[in-house]
């Protein structure tokens, strides 16, 4: 299935997933794109999906956990050197932490005043500083 693509470009999803006022973070692989970096996990949003189908089913496929996406939070758009995204962060809950990495190399959870000590995706800073704000 190919990507849904709007105006910006493909339509991403980003699982912000908080506990202990600490959010999931993941570091893409040795393999993928832009590996090294940190980001939100999730993914793009494939034709006939909701945003929260296709970041249930990205949490699935890349992490092996089953989880509830709820409301979009905040949006982000950013072109990269491979093409436009636009990024929207849901809030999500994990229905288990057993997380089996697949395409990332390490999780964390970071207090949100930390996260800008990360090397955070581009598109993946304006969402930490919104959280940064509404968390304070």
């Amino acid at each position: 299935m190919n990507s849904i693509t709007g105006q910006f470009g493909a339509l991403v999803v980003a699982a912000i997933v908080i506990k202990s006022d600490k959010v999931l973070i993941a570091r893409r692989g040795p393999n993928e794109k832009l590996a090294g970096s940190w980001e939100f996990p999730g993914g793009k949003v494939e034709s006939g999906e909701t945003p929260q189908q296709s970041l249930e089913r990205e949490l699935r496929e890349e992490f092996g956990v089953t989880a509830v996406a709820g409301r979009i939070i905040v949006e982000s758009e950013y072109v990269y050197d491979h093409g436009a995204f636009r990024l929207l962060a849901l809030e999500t809950e994990l229905n288990d932490e057993g997380l089996s990495l697949t395409v990332h190399d390490r999780v964390e959870w970071v207090d949100m005043n930390e996260l800008g000590g990360y090397k955070l995706l581009p598109a993946d800073i304006p969402i930490a500083e919104h959280l940064r704000k509404v968390r304070r």
